[in-house]
């Protein structure tokens, strides 16, 4: 049985977990073990498991080889747990797994987690105004026409509803929308495009909708430093002073000829040991508990890395912004320690870029549940985030454009035609009134025949032209609009050649 990508949608977690037991399952190798001068068949010791699953999830692309060997361990102990190992005298239940010599098995059936049951979420619509709609006390008539100066063919277009070649066109009244409409459209609009990266009939079994809110995507948006990181209106959620300065610290840490800074021997192991600390007491984690199957719906795009990074940015764009700032300062500091050289080990035995992941990945992605991959899947998000977090923690322009657009097509007046699928949009304020035949006839050899009068006097009139290329032009001209031509020399301007 060979491991499969498993892409995004609802319950990928469980789905995970379920696939990475079968495997586990499946291809464990057993074999005879002697403990106490007694003979076990089809059994294994605990570090051959810890060899064999840290292999294992290290070559499967939905984890990946930042996986380390003690966060193999920590699956393991769920795994016995849970009931999907136990030890060669069948007991289970507890996290007392280590890695040594103890003989372990698998239970005669490990089943499986079910997919948990969700009740369908409605999602609120807002209504926008009707085409019949109007604002009250208006009506159409005696609306002032702007005059424009038309030629025959725009005369036509303008005039061809008053000779039937058109059906008649209504004006549309937009109501003027309101702080409530424009977030609701900001939150469809992100939500919808969410759906359409995920390629997801619903995002009902990922997020409840009901909690999205609308202010927090427009705030992150918009106010912004030069920097691109959030600013917060209420101070008093900010990192504290001490925090921000201990970052700041690590971020920017100078050189070893540099002597300004008062430093002693494990001076920079306190300070992050201060930052560690801090983020390890948060209540909740930065991309929240109700964000956290969205999160993980996510990760099983990182194989499309433009698609990935332009879902995980709508996605950051739904967190309350203390959070985003929060997360856009961690992460920064975190990946500007990892690429500066002259900063001295903050932890013997592990790298720069394997201690930030292990310090920092639950503070920043964890279920409240305790869904039993988290800290894998933390860890793969927070490794990618890392990489991609210029591009990650910024707003994505398309999406703004979409929704600003929207916004503003919905302002203009248009006119719709019945039976129209689509709106058309007028470059200004448009009116139709209702005119008398008198006037139509007016305004129909006025604004249809003096153009096409004028046109055939500069070409009877124009010295460069031969007698043979006027005749020719008057000839297709009277082919083209015979109707107009015949008119225009009934009203008296036949042409004198």
């Amino acid at each position: 049985m060979e491991h499969r990508i498993i892409g995004p949608g609802p319950y990928r977690a469980t789905k995970l977990w379920n696939e990475t037991i079968e495997l586990f399952r499946a291809k464990m190798p057993l074999r005879k073990h002697r403990s106490h001068f007694k003979s076990y068949e089809h059994c294994f010791t605990a570090t051959e498991a810890v060899n064999w699953l840290h292999n294992l999830l290290r070559h499967n692309q939905n984890f990946g080889p930042e996986v380390t060997r003690k966060q193999t361990v920590q699956l393991l102990k769920k795994f016995l747990k849970n009931h999907v190992i136990e030890d060669i005298k069948g007991r289970w239940g507890q996290e007392d797994f280590e890695d040594n010599r103890h003989l372990y098995r698998f239970p005669p059936s490990s089943p499986l987690k079910p997919y948990p049951k969700r009740s369908p979420y409605k999602a609120s619509v807002v209504k926008f105004p009707d085409w019949a709609d109007q604002p009250p006390d208006t009506t159409q008539e005696n609306i002032p026409v702007r005059p424009i100066v038309m030629n025959s063919e725009s005369w036509y277009k303008r005039h061809s509803i008053a000779i039937g070649e058109v059906p008649a066109c209504r004006l549309v009244y937009r109501r003027q929308l309101t702080e409530a409409n424009v977030e609701e459209i900001w939150k469809s609009m992100t939500l919808s495009h969410l759906q359409k990266i995920l390629e997801l009939d619903s995002l009902d079994e990922v997020l409840d909708p009901k909690l999205v809110n609308s202010k927090f995507i427009i705030h992150n948006v918009y106010s912004v430093s030069k920097q691109g990181v959030v600013i917060l209106t209420d101070k008093s959620k900010e990192l504290p002073h001490w925090v921000l300065s201990a970052m700041k610290c690590l971020a920017n840490w100078p050189s070893c000829s540099d002597l300004k800074q008062p430093m002693y021997s494990g001076f920079e192991k306190d300070v992050f040991k201060t930052i560690a600390d801090y983020y390890g007491h948060l209540k909740e984690p930065l991309l929240t508990f109700q964000l956290f199957d969205a999160f993980v719906s996510v990760l099983g795009l990182l194989q499309k890395e433009k698609i990935a990074i332009e879902a995980f940015q709508i996605c950051c764009l739904l967190l309350p912004p203390e959070n985003r700032r929060k997360l856009q300062l961690l992460i920064r500091m975190m990946a500007k320690i990892c690429l500066n050289k002259e900063i001295p080990p903050l932890c013997d035995g592990l790298g720069m870029r394997t201690l930030m992941v292990q310090t920092f990945s639950r503070c920043i992605l964890c279920s409240k549940d305790e869904v039993d991959l988290d800290e894998l899947l933390a860890a793969r998000l927070v490794t990618f985030l890392m990489d991609n977090h210029q591009e990650i923690l910024q707003a994505p322009s398309s999406l703004q454009n979409a929704i600003e657009e929207r916004v503003a097509h919905l302002r203009r007046v248009q006119i719709k035609y019945p039976g129209a699928d689509t709106d058309a949009t007028l470059s200004a304020p448009s009116f139709c009134r209702q005119i008398s035949p008198e006037e139509f006839e007016y305004q129909k050899v006025c604004g249809s025949q003096e153009p096409l009068a004028t046109l055939l006097e500069e070409i009877i009139t124009d010295n460069k032209l031969s007698v043979k290329d006027k005749k020719k032009k008057l000839k297709q001209m009277r082919k083209l609009k015979p109707r107009e031509v015949n008119r225009c020399t009934q009203l008296g301007h036949r042409p004198a050649y």
